[in-house]
């Protein structure tokens, strides 16, 4: 598992387009010093992976133009999740792996405001049993227009160290982003946001606990089941689009936040996310969101359920840049996924608030070919506490 910096354009809360409603915001969002934990508990059907999840975060003012976050956050995984070989002849159920290992991982973000610009410079690292994931990010974010126009203009790198059990040293991954958006107040109700990013990784992109599977004949008529390490390519761009509009609707106090991003890569990977929420506020301190976030993901050129009815032959040993390529990770298959949940915020005092949510994730195959037991279905439930001064 790695971590990346968050590299993206503000979204304007559309509670904010409101001056009244703004009032009635924790005072925490409008700068003050704060202290928050949240704990996470998301959990797959059938004995899959379980992942529980904490984290704490200190902001802290340094002066009227200066800003600190700090963040640490330790995942303790465990559970079954398939390894890449096909079911068996005679069931549905795809091979399942049990896995466990724990993560700790802290990021940490200076912000400066000069005259015209806000500068952000962001650290992280994370750290498991054998992958050590490092990480840096620069945002420069710009208001104009009566400070109805923000400009976004973003770079970011990260430079992992995996631990494979085929190679006697670490194995190198490195990646790059960048992004530009834009997001425009249109009236006092509503915001619309445009941003475009690019990402490059280089190095080591395949998962060495992933198998391929096929039956290799040893002698004439003689066919024996045999397993081979995934083959990814050692590069891979992305590009993603979003477009994201807010717009509050003080009749009711409530508001839409909606948004469709775009994704391709070099992969040959194509997908799309329509994510919808609508926010309600009841009473002067409680706020009610549900939400529904579809995906939508074609397979890369590379994937295969198995590989019996191709005229690929794989090789054992370390992934060969040259190719031939291939995996069976369903994670590149053509599939599409549901979450849909309820968060409540409860404003318990102009300085301590709470937050608690529970979703459900269904990830489904589309391709007709593989199994669906390789694909999880997942409740995740979410609480924090958040104090501000």
């Amino acid at each position: 598992m790695t971590m990346r910096l968050p590299l993206c354009l503000p979204r304007i809360d559309p509670f904010l387009l409101l001056t009244g409603l703004t009032l009635a915001l924790p005072r925490a969002g409008r700068g003050e010093d704060a202290v928050s934990y949240k704990y996470e508990d998301y959990r797959e059907a059938g004995g899959r992976i379980a992942v529980q999840t904490q984290s704490a975060q200190v902001e802290k003012d340094l002066g009227p133009d200066m800003r600190i976050k700090v963040e640490g956050t330790i995942d303790a995984i465990a559970g079954a999740t398939p390894n890449g070989q096909p079911a068996p002849a005679g069931t549905d159920q795809v091979v399942l792996v049990q896995m466990h290992e724990r993560r700790k991982a802290w990021n940490a973000e200076f912000a400066r405001q000069f005259p015209r610009v806000n500068v952000s410079l962001g650290v992280a690292n994370s750290r498991e049993s054998d992958y050590v994931s490092t990480g840096w990010s620069l945002n420069t974010v710009t208001d104009f227009n009566q400070k109805n126009t923000t400009l976004l203009a973003g770079v970011a790198g990260t430079d992992d160290d995996e631990k494979v059990f085929f190679q006697p040293q670490y194995v190198k991954k490195r990646s790059n982003d960048l992004i530009a958006g834009v997001t425009q107040l249109l009236d006092p109700r509503t915001a619309v946001t445009f941003n475009v990013s690019w990402s490059r990784a280089t190095g080591y992109l395949a998962d060495p606990y992933k198998l391929v599977q096929k039956n290799v004949e040893v002698f004439p008529g003689i066919f024996l089941r045999t397993t081979f390490g995934e083959n990814r390519p050692a590069d891979r761009d992305k590009w993603t689009a979003l477009a994201a509009v807010n717009h509050a609707f003080p009749e009711v106090n409530g508001a839409l936040d909606a948004s469709y991003r775009f994704y391709h890569d070099t992969f040959g990977t194509n997908a799309g996310t329509l994510d919808l929420a609508w926010l309600q506020r009841l009473g002067g301190r409680f706020i009610l969101t549900p939400h529904l976030r579809y995906y939508d993901q074609g397979a890369a050129d590379f994937y295969h359920y198995r590989l019996d009815d191709t005229s690929i032959v794989p090789v054992g040993g370390p992934p060969n840049p040259r190719g031939v390529f291939y995996s069976s990770d369903y994670r590149l298959s053509a599939l599409r996924t549901f979450t849909y949940g309820l968060k409540a915020v409860w404003t318990a005092t102009d300085r301590l608030q709470f937050d608690a949510s529970l979703e459900r994730y269904d990830m489904r195959g589309k391709d007709g070919v593989t199994s669906q037991s390789a694909y999880p279905r997942a409740t995740i439930v979410t609480g924090g506490v958040k104090f501000s001064w």
